[in-house]
């Protein structure tokens, strides 16, 4: 109980920084990962595992070593037991790549910030970084900086550009052998090389179950992010420190695939507190690019759109992810969901972003609540037939109803309990977006 009440004690000034506001009210950010795993891009189908991170094909290079597995199957028919992942590194060209392109892309579908892998567990680096020599992007493989190139093109779009950055390395010996001097000699000066060469809005680590934070040194490092770097004021970090941190210290916290993660006897972990959460996942049920996956394993449009309507009515931002080929292109279908996505956004927007979670949240199980500035949006997930009832509302005298898309207010009853909004008669073409109707209610006492 003493160390654990000590250690609440060493977090207690990081936790208590506010997270920049822009955060909040910006709602939805694209994660890419890419990378070497992005040359095979294979990982089995996740119905045949136990758990959603064995179907990640981030994971190739750490997977494909464990005997008997599928990936070692895999990689055995297709590129032969000589074959190593390190030569994945002078496949990966990105010849196709177009960061304007991508920077673009995110703009329609509506997100507001964008988080790049600028090192995954296999420690290739997309910059280059001078603590990983020939293995980053411009020493070998695309000889491009592909962090920065994207991260100019991001920002010359308005958005805010952000890094992910994995604090373990499965392959480096001194990270194998002595952790602690790994991280003091490696990982943060790397991380601060990062920081100042690029001056991310988002700092995302993972891989921080392996140790605790103090071998990390993590509070070491933020606190220099927040006092002493080049964005202290602007940036926004995760919770992901340690295998003490998650859930509980921090910045924002952090959920993947609807789970906060394991604990080290294996069981799911909860949120420790009330605060400022962030969704991650990918259109699909792997982060980086699976070829094995087909059209049932990627999210709908309607799935996609729900999915961001549920996670900021109950606080969260929406962080989904795309993964990229080898040649640098986003798959066909993701970038149609992103489209689909912006195209939603464009009509119901102003209900998302700078937006807050409303006190009574949810008492329909197909209609979802935001608040801003004295008025309160109702989600509908669903057509409500010839009227819309919502429980506990009272309205003041001019209160004003609409929908957005369409230009007349509504009309509306009001009973001792519920609030009955009647639908407007649309033609099937002049439905304003599709799967999710926002109702904007004015005069909310």
């Amino acid at each position: 109980m003493g160390e654990k009440n000590s250690n609440e004690r060493q977090w207690s000034d990081i936790d208590a920084r506010p997270i920049p506001a822009w955060f909040n009210d910006y709602k939805l950010g694209i994660f890419i990962h890419w990378g070497l795993y992005s040359v095979p891009a294979w990982a089995p189908k996740r119905s045949s595992v136990n758990t959603p991170g064995e179907a990640y094909a981030e994971w190739y290079g750490s997977a494909v070593r464990q005997q008997n597995g599928q990936y070692r199957t895999f990689h055995q028919k297709i590129y032969g037991e000589s074959f190593k992942y390190e030569d994945f590194a002078a496949q990966f060209k990105a010849e196709l790549f177009d960061p304007h392109q991508w920077a673009q892309l995110f703009q329609r579908s509506g997100a507001r910030y964008v988080v790049l892998t600028a090192k995954h567990h296999d420690a290739f680096c997309l910059w280059p970084s001078q603590h990983s020599w020939n293995w980053n992007s411009v020493d070998i493989g695309p000889h491009r900086d592909l962090y920065g190139e994207l991260s100019s093109a991001v920002v010359g779009k308005g958005l805010k550009m952000g890094a992910y950055y994995s604090l373990l390395e499965w392959f480096n010996p001194l990270y194998v052998k002595d952790p602690e001097a790994y991280a003091l000699k490696h990982m943060i000066p790397q991380m601060k090389q990062l920081v100042e060469a690029y001056r991310p809005s988002v700092l995302f680590t993972d891989g921080e179950w392996e140790h605790a934070s103090g071998v990390w040194h993590s509070r070491e490092f933020l606190e220099w992010l927040f006092t002493e770097s080049s964005v202290r004021d602007e940036i926004v970090v995760n919770d992901r420190w340690g295998k003490d941190t998650r859930g509980k210290h921090g910045g924002y916290f952090t959920t993947e695939y609807g789970e906060v993660g394991y604990g080290p006897e294996g069981q799911l972990l909860e949120m420790s507190r009330e605060w400022k959460w962030e969704e991650c996942r990918g259109i699909g049920t792997s982060f980086g690019y699976n070829r094995n996956e087909t059209l049932n394993d990627y999210m709908t449009e309607e799935e996609v759109i729900h999915l961001l309507v549920d996670t900021v009515s109950r606080g969260g931002n929406l962080l989904l992810n795309v993964g990229p080929t080898a040649d640098g292109l986003i798959p066909v279908i993701m970038e149609e969901r992103l489209t689909q996505l912006g195209v939603w956004l464009e009509v119901n927007g102003e209900a998302v972003f700078g937006t807050h979670k409303w006190r009574d949240n949810q008492d329909s199980e197909f209609v979802r609540y935001t608040y801003r500035e004295g008025t309160l949006y109702a989600i509908a997930l669903r057509w409500p037939g010839k009227q819309l009832v919502l429980q506990n509302l009272r309205l003041s005298g001019d209160a004003r109803i609409s929908m957005l898309g369409w230009n007349e207010s509504l009309s509306y009853e009001e009973t001792t309990q519920e609030l009955l909004i009647r639908m407007p008669a649309i033609a099937i073409d002049s439905v304003p977006c599709r799967h999710a109707y926002v109702f904007k209610i004015e005069g909310v006492r």
